[in-house]
C-alpha cells in the first residue's frame, strides 16, 4: 500500500513538471514566432523599398505584377507564422488539460509546501509570510503641484515584505492582509536631460483576498532619495520621496507571482532649500515576487 502511494505521488510530480514544461515551452515559442513575424515583416518592407528604387524605370505593369507577387509572398509568410502560433497554443492546451485516466485521480499536491495560504490560495496570507520582490519600469513626468518640467524616469527596485496580523474584513469585499515592505530603488531620468537618482522607503501595502490567483493591492510609502536632478524643480542632492501605487499579482505558483503596477512618485526637499517645486512622475512597473 505504501509503495502504491509513493508511486502515485511520484506520478503527480512528473505530470506537474510535464505541464509546467509545456506551458513554458509554449510561451517561448509564441514569443519567438512573434519576433520572427516582426523581423520578417520589416525585411519584406525593406526589400520592397530597395526593389522600387532599383527598378523605378521599368514599365508600370511589370512593377504591379512584381508588387502583387511580393504581396502574396508576404501574406503566405504571415499565414504560416500565425498558423504555427495557433498550433502551438492548441498543443499546449491539450497537454495541460486534465484527462479521465485513473492515474490523474491522484490528489493535487501543493507546489510550494510553504503554507503561506492557511485557507487556500488567494484566501489571505498567513501572518509572518515574507517575500522578496524585483520590479522595473518607466514612465512620464507630469507637471502638477507647481512643477515646471516633465521628468521622464526609468526605475528598478528590490523589496522585502512581511505579512503581519490576521486576515482583515472577513465576509466583506475588502477582505485581505496587511504587509509592511522595505524598498531600495535606483534609476535615472532620460528626459529632458540624463540624470541619476536612488533612494529607500518603507511601505505599507494591503493585499486583497479574492480567493483566486489574482491578488490586487494598494500601496503607499515615504522615504529619502538622492539625485543629480536640479533646478528649476529641485534644489540639491538630498530629497524626500513620496509614493502611491496600485497593482495586481498573478500567482503562477503557490509561492511565486508576477506583478503589474501603476506607481506615482513625488520628490522634493520639504522646503529645506529653494527651489522646491518638486518632481512628479507616473510609472508603469512589472515585477516578480517570491514568498516564503
Amino acid at each position: 500500500m505504501k509503495t502504491v502511494r509513493n508511486a502515485n505521488v511520484l506520478g503527480g510530480f512528473v505530470r506537474a513538471g510535464r505541464k509546467t514544461t509545456w506551458v513554458i515551452f509554449s510561451i517561448v515559442i509564441v514569443v519567438g514566432l512573434f519576433a520572427v513575424w516582426l523581423i520578417g515583416n520589416s525585411l519584406f518592407k525593406l526589400g520592397d523599398r530597395f526593389t522600387r528604387a532599383a527598378k523605378h524605370k521599368r514599365h508600370k505593369q511589370n512593377l504591379k505584377v512584381r508588387h502583387g507577387k511580393e504581396g502574396i509572398n508576404r501574406r503566405a509568410f504571415h499565414t504560416i507564422i500565425w498558423a504555427a502560433t495557433f498550433f502551438t497554443l492548441r498543443t499546449a492546451q491539450a497537454q495541460t488539460s486534465p484527462t479521465n485516466s485513473a492515474t490523474d485521480k491522484v490528489p493535487a499536491l501543493k507546489a510550494s509546501n510553504t503554507n503561506i495560504w492557511p485557507n487556500g490560495i488567494g484566501e489571505g496570507f498567513k501572518p509572518g509570510t515574507q517575500s522578496i520582490s524585483f520590479d522595473a519600469g518607466a514612465g512620464y513626468g507630469v507637471k502638477i503641484f507647481g512643477g515646471r518640467v516633465s521628468h521622464d524616469l526609468a526605475l528598478a527596485d528590490i523589496c522585502y515584505g512581511y505579512m503581519f496580523g490576521p486576515v482583515e474584513g472577513e465576509d466583506h469585499w475588502y477582505r485581505g492582509s496587511w504587509e509592511v515592505r522595505g524598498e531600495l530603488f535606483s534609476g535615472g531620468q532620460f528626459s529632458p536631460t540624463a540624470e541619476v537618482l536612488a533612494g529607500l522607503a518603507p511601505h505599507l501595502r494591503y493585499n486583497f483576498a479574492t480567493g483566486t490567483r489574482w491578488i490586487p493591492y494598494v500601496d503607499t510609502g515615504a522615504g529619502l532619495a538622492a539625485t543629480s536632478i536640479g533646478p528649476p524643480d529641485l534644489s540639491h542632492t538630498f530629497e524626500f520621496n513620496l509614493q502611491a501605487a496600485t497593482g495586481i499579482r498573478w500567482f503562477i505558483r503557490d509561492n511565486f507571482a508576477l506583478s503589474l503596477e501603476a506607481r506615482y512618485l513625488h520628490m522634493s526637499c520639504g522646503g529645506i532649500d529653494r527651489p522646491n517645486l518638486g518632481l512628479n512622475n507616473v510609472n508603469g512597473m512589472v515585477g516578480i515576487s517570491w514568498f516564503f
